[in-house]
């Protein structure tokens, strides 16, 4: 069963012959513009009601992604995207009814959006540096395979996922590679990793794999404390985003490892690869992340106020819920 809102979405992309991921980029990019306008302008005219534009605009760019997620089967980033149209709206309510001056915290969740959206979205639109990203991560990889005796890998050529099917050689594709000007199939610009005697290993690495979007929402969310100095933020970038990086190396290289040794395993018809790469390497990811959020409000407690103060519908509602269990559940004495 297909999920109606993108039914809905790409029925209207069909009309105007617009691709499909052309059309979610278009919404993106439009939300990504009225948040800007929102943490940069602040007290102009309607800037409550497009924002409000913006955080439903922004929402639905990612839930639209949750349909493929559900295909590769993939639970976490499924509930994570399926959640953001719904936190979406709740955001615009709260923009639009905002009566006074916008709280600080809400103005900083712009900005991370914003300065965590434009960097991604820059480096996936220009090939020359996606490519770079791509061919780094899975360099990286096979460099620390070797290093630390794990086998003798190397990376294959730099391939591209054909929109209407098939992949070619990079060095053989004709398109603009200063400007994405044309839709691509699913993994786009990937490496396919291989032994060192050209045997396949059943792995490719896509943009996806090179932490890009861990390390932009740290980004995002640093740059967007206008109220911290410049020094005390770039510290902050300094630790955190080559600590991501060389994380997600360990990580590649775990995946790629035991996917190739242990070919034949399954659990619940899940095998190696998808056991690693879709459930223990994103949980750890994300207590990595958590980790690491930990040490930046030591550093930054600024964004330790803005992320509670965020944060604090959902811990009341939280509280409210468990309040109300207990109440139904708790020994009743009757007199």
């Amino acid at each position: 069963m297909r999920d109606p809102v993108g039914i809905v979405v790409y029925s209207i992309a069909s009309t105007f012959g617009i691709a499909n991921i052309t059309m979610q980029l278009i919404i993106g990019g439009i939300g990504v513009a009225f948040l800007a306008m929102g943490f940069h302008k602040k007290d102009g005219t309607y800037i409550s009601q497009f924002s409000a534009i913006g955080w439903i605009l922004v929402g639905l760019f990612f839930y639209l992604y949750s349909e493929h997620y559900v295909e590769i089967e993939d639970p976490v980033l499924v509930l994570m995207t399926a959640a953001a149209l719904p936190c979406g709206i709740a955001l615009a309510y709260w923009e639009i009814n905002i009566k006074e001056k916008i709280p600080e915290s809400l103005l900083w969740l712009k900005g991370c959006v914003v300065w965590s959206m434009v960097p991604y979205y820059l480096v996936y639109s220009v090939p020359v540096l996606n490519m770079a990203f791509v061919y780094t991560t899975a360099i990286s990889t096979e460099i620390i395979l070797e290093f630390v005796g794990l086998g003798s890998y190397q990376s294959a050529p730099m391939r591209i996922d054909l929109h209407g099917g098939g992949d070619i050689l990079a060095s053989d594709w004709e398109g603009n590679r200063w400007i994405l000007s044309e839709p691509l199939g699913e993994a786009g610009f990937f490496v396919p990793m291989e032994k060192a005697d050209g045997t396949p290993v059943s792995i490719i690495f896509i943009l996806a794999c090179s932490a890009l979007q861990s390390m932009i929402i740290f980004v995002g969310a640093i740059v967007a404390l206008s109220s911290v100095s410049w020094k005390r933020r770039l510290r902050a970038l300094i630790i955190s985003i080559p600590t991501i990086y060389i994380l997600n190396v360990f990580r590649n290289v775990g995946i790629v490892w035991l996917t190739d040794t242990y070919v034949n395993w399954s659990f619940f018809g899940i095998d190696m690869f998808n056991f690693t790469h879709s459930y223990a390497a994103k949980f750890i990811s994300l207590f990595a992340m958590f980790l690491m959020a930990i040490v930046l409000f030591d550093l930054l407690p600024e964004l330790h106020k803005n992320v509670i103060k965020i944060l604090n519908p959902v811990l009341k509602t939280i509280e409210n819920i468990t309040n109300w269990f207990v109440y139904l559940f708790s020994p009743k004495i009757i007199k």
